[in-house]
């Protein structure tokens, strides 16, 4: 068995420290997404009958996604270090797999964003006018969360709402710039989406880069084994 060459040596801890920034990315997707199913001022977004699919299936794919990548960055980590072929094998077929479950789910989000958008902006409007029918307490943190994050005070503006407390602080000036939460969002949904993309792009390139030096690791380790 030959040893490493110095160039496999640093694709090896290349691996290493990719892995490690994998593990710990994993870690605060999982993170956030705990925090947004079980704090009591965001599980409302999810408990709701009428709480639009997109909330829902997006906090648990974040809880999913971070448990998996915690589990490959472990992988990944182990299999470089100890120059393990299975490992490192392992590593690839399931970063493969998250490669080609992102591309789908990019191509999903972007056909189907007018679709998304009109959802979250319907159960804004059916979270407001159950509030005003009922004064559900559970609806009314819903609306304070979703106005006071989107910055916005109502459906028609902070000017036109019977119940300001609701709405963010604001001076006398800044209550005529305050937009109504149907607009808030769509100004918020579309110039967000190319960061949205970007990041998506940015995570692409990046699990190549991590597919190539899984690959070229294994294969320099299975070579050096055949050496005699």
């Amino acid at each position: 068995m030959a040893a490493l060459s110095g160039g496999e040596r640093c694709i090896k801890f290349l691996m290493f420290a990719f892995n490690l920034v994998f593990w710990l990315a994993g870690t605060a997707v999982l993170a956030v997404g705990l925090w947004l199913k079980l704090d009591s001022k965001t599980k409302s977004l999810f408990e709701g009958q009428d709480s639009p699919y997109v909330f829902y299936t997006g906090v648990y794919f974040l809880i999913g996604a971070g448990a998996l990548m915690m589990v490959l960055g472990f992988l990944g980590c182990c299999g470089a270090i100890q120059e393990s072929p299975w490992m490192l094998g392992l590593f690839f077929f399931f970063l493969l797999i998250i490669f080609a479950i992102e591309i789908a789910a990019g191509f999903w989000g972007f056909s189907n964003q007018t679709k998304v958008l009109n959802e979250i902006t319907a159960f804004y409007g059916r979270t407001y006018n159950g509030y005003k029918e009922t004064g559900d307490p559970r609806l009314k943190e819903t609306l304070r969360l979703i106005q006071n994050n989107l910055y916005c005070c109502g459906p028609k503006g902070m000017m036109e709402e019977s119940e300001p407390d609701l709405c963010p602080r604001a001076e006398s000036l800044e209550k005529f710039i305050i937009k109504s939460c149907p607009d808030a969002i769509d100004e918020v949904f579309n110039s967000k989406l190319h960061i949205i993309g970007g990041i998506g792009i940015t995570t692409g390139v990046v699990m190549v880069f991590g597919l190539i030096f899984s690959m070229l690791l294994c294969c320099a380790i299975r070579k050096s084994r055949e050496v005699v």
